[in-house]
């Protein structure tokens, strides 16, 4: 995962947020454990949401499906 560090934080350092969603979403996906991988969900979807990206529903979606996430249903 030192690749991917590498990149989310070359992207902060840019404030590149479109890339930090579609980063985020990957270290979910390699993320050892729930805990971790819904700690990297969150914060694409932030991302997401800040720009209006229809990503954010299916990230909303990841995170409920771990009880994550509280609200309106899907």
């Amino acid at each position: 995962m030192s690749d991917l560090n590498d990149r989310l934080l070359a992207a902060h350092a840019t404030n590149d947020r479109a890339a930090l969603v579609a980063l985020y979403a990957e270290a979910a996906d390699q993320a050892d454990d729930t805990d971790s991988a819904c700690f990297y969900l969150t914060h694409a979807m932030v991302f997401a949401l800040e720009l209006g990206l229809p990503a954010a529903d299916d990230l909303r979606r990841r995170l409920a499906a771990h009880g994550r996430e509280v609200g309106t249903p899907l």
